[in-house]
């Protein structure tokens, strides 16, 4: 059996009709019914029942093409990565929270060091850019959350800390927050899908104390978060490099626990061994090693 054989067996199930499907493979109808035929003999079953119009699949019909179709759907995400391998195109996801951090530095850096490739930004979230990297879709992927996979390396390049934004004060003084200070508060966490994300890290971190917020708004997105601190609606924890966007209706104070913290993982392919997998990592952790 050839990728051939599943081709043309699945332009007549699709179509029902082996004319049409002999007009969009490009052959003619002949050719096309022996080699179902051989199909059918191959696998010792009848695939199609060719005595009805529109042409209709048996039992077994189904089951080949359920079957078929995800192995053709492997085959062409295949192809697919394999040209992304071998284009000068080097692909990194990213999650919205470390935009305001180091992250611009190292990739300008990456651009300089390499300038021969074409390095384009994808803002998918942590969850989104371990599917990303298994397909080839991303070369490496800059997210918050730990997750275990056997097939992806992850590198912590820098623990960030927290800091507790509410609405800015006229005059009030900068000082120190403690995670017990969230305790009945209303609480503005961020992305409400998909999950898990950073929402649930900031969760599992006031559970880890034993602090339950009074309520829980979820957004979709940091700045909709800030926007609803800026209107009053409720504080939220966010990383410290926030601090960058200059948004002068809110505050953003700095908590007193060393464990309030979110970190910064590159996450790569396990069995990509390029020399430039590498350096984008070392660069990686120049950049974040820079970071107070």
């Amino acid at each position: 059996m050839e990728l051939r054989h599943l081709r043309y067996f699945m332009a007549v199930a699709e179509t029902r009709n082996f004319t049409r499907a002999a007009r969009v493979l490009g052959v003619s109808q002949p050719p096309l019914s022996r080699q179902i035929r051989d199909l059918e003999v191959e696998m010792g079953v009848q695939l199609l029942q060719r005595n009805t119009r529109p042409v209709l699949l048996t039992d077994a019909g189904r089951l080949f093409a359920d079957q078929a179709r995800q192995i053709l759907a492997q085959v062409d995400l295949l192809a697919q990565s394999m040209h992304h391998m071998s284009s000068p195109r080097f692909a990194i996801g990213v999650v919205g929270s470390i935009m305001q951090g180091a992250m611009p530095r190292m990739i300008r850096a990456f651009r300089d060091a390499c300038p021969h490739i074409d390095v384009e930004l994808v803002e998918l979230t942590t969850v989104e850019q371990v599917a990303a990297l298994k397909e080839g879709r991303i070369d490496a992927g800059l997210g918050r959350l730990r997750i275990e996979d056997a097939d992806i390396q992850r590198t912590l390049l820098y623990a960030e800390p927290l800091v507790l934004a509410t609405p800015a004060e006229p005059g009030a003084e900068a000082g120190k927050a403690t995670l017990a200070d969230l305790s009945g508060k209303v609480l503005i966490v961020y992305p409400s899908v998909p999950r898990p994300s950073y929402a649930d890290q900031v969760l599992g971190l006031l559970a880890d104390k034993g602090i339950r917020p009074g309520r829980l708004i979820e957004v979709r997105e940091v700045q909709t978060a800030l926007g609803l601190v800026a209107a009053r609606a409720g504080v939220a924890i966010v990383p410290e490099s926030l601090r960058n966007s200059l948004r002068s209706d809110i505050a953003y104070t700095p908590f007193l626990e060393a464990e309030a913290n979110s970190p910064v993982i590159l996450s790569q392919r396990r069995s990509d061994q390029r020399q430039l997998i590498e350096t984008f990592r070392t660069i990686g952790q120049a950049a974040f090693g820079e970071e107070p």
